[in-house]
């Protein structure tokens, strides 16, 4: 696995995470899904994507995953 499919595995999770908590524990989670999409939508514009960086500490390797 590369930082690329870590890193949209680990979206899809959280998206998917965030959805479930706003119907099943409060609807103000909705607030955790408006943070996921800010951070998508910065990182596509910044090139900077925490969660990149916390996989890489992590050790997975580096390269494009679609190829």
């Amino acid at each position: 696995m590369t930082i690329d499919t870590a890193v949209f595995r680990f979206a899809g999770v959280m998206v998917l995470l965030s959805v479930a908590l706003t119907v099943w524990v409060s609807p103000y989670f909705v607030w955790f899904t408006v943070f996921i999409g800010l951070n998508l939508l910065q990182s596509s514009f910044t090139g900077f994507c925490p969660a990149a960086t916390i996989f890489r500490k992590l050790g997975v390797k580096t390269g494009c995953a679609f190829q």
